[in-house]
């Protein structure tokens, strides 16, 4: 009886055994070696320069009138510790301004302020990050950036808080739709090859112990790390996708 048992129990072990290991083969055999490595050697990473606020009147600013008054302008500077892009080196006398935005509050309460853009600003290829010099006051303040995907659709994602003194470059990750239906969807196969990705704007939410006299923030040099592997490997004999 004792040995018959252990038969059994000697059987189903190879038996599993033997299954795991056609499942492996079939796993291993089933994929496709032209994908292994797509994640990283298929990508060509490039920082871009979005926008470096130096042109008078294309951002706005609002709060709401019952929270406070707020205003913006252009003022002479920039952030010492700003490395110029390879292909801005030479002309760093064309980057001299950053963007002044001054709030004058009312009361102590749970406010909120945006700054956006003239118009949408696209950028090509799939972005990987986003990132701007913000002079900030010391105040606990949470930055967000306002975005929008391939199809319109309205997102933010959170820049960083503002509680430091002097420039300091805030960056924030744009994550990936896993499905092109979820989430920030910044290309689609069926729709042509327009630039899926634009900033909006900012906005500022404000903590309410420190919401109370007068805040001050600068703006300067918007970047984004953005993949333009599609873009730069395309075949000059292959038609555009844009009429």
């Amino acid at each position: 009886m004792k040995l018959s048992l252990k038969k059994t129990l000697a059987f189903g072990l190879v038996s599993a055994l033997a299954l795991n290991c056609v499942l492996f083969a079939q796993s291993i055999s089933g994929s496709n070696p032209e994908s292994v490595g797509a994640g990283s050697a298929m990508m060509s990473l490039r920082e871009v320069s979005v926008d470096k606020f130096e042109r008078e009147g294309s951002w706005y600013v609002h709060i709401s009138p019952d929270d406070g008054v707020i205003s913006a302008r252009l003022f002479d500077g920039a952030p010492s510790m700003k490395e110029p892009l390879k292909e801005d080196e030479g002309h760093e006398d064309e980057d001299t301004q950053v963007l002044g935005v001054k709030v004058d509050f009312f009361r102590r309460g749970i406010d909120s302020f945006t700054i956006t853009s003239g118009r949408p600003l696209p950028i090509e290829g799939t972005v990987k990050t986003v990132s701007m010099w913000v002079c900030g006051r010391n105040q606990m303040h949470d930055m967000y950036v306002l975005v929008q995907d391939y199809f319109g659709k309205n997102f933010e994602l959170y820049l960083g808080n503002l509680g430091f003194s002097g420039w300091k470059k805030l960056t924030c990750v744009v994550p990936p739709s896993e499905d092109g239906v979820h989430g920030i969807v910044q290309s689609s196969v069926y729709y042509g090859d327009k630039p899926g990705f634009k900033i909006i704007g900012f906005r500022v939410d404000c903590n309410p112990e420190q919401a109370r006299g007068s805040f001050y923030m600068y703006l300067d040099d918007l970047r984004a790390v953005t993949d333009l592997y599609d873009m730069e490997n395309h075949d000059e004999d292959d038609m555009l996708d844009n009429w």
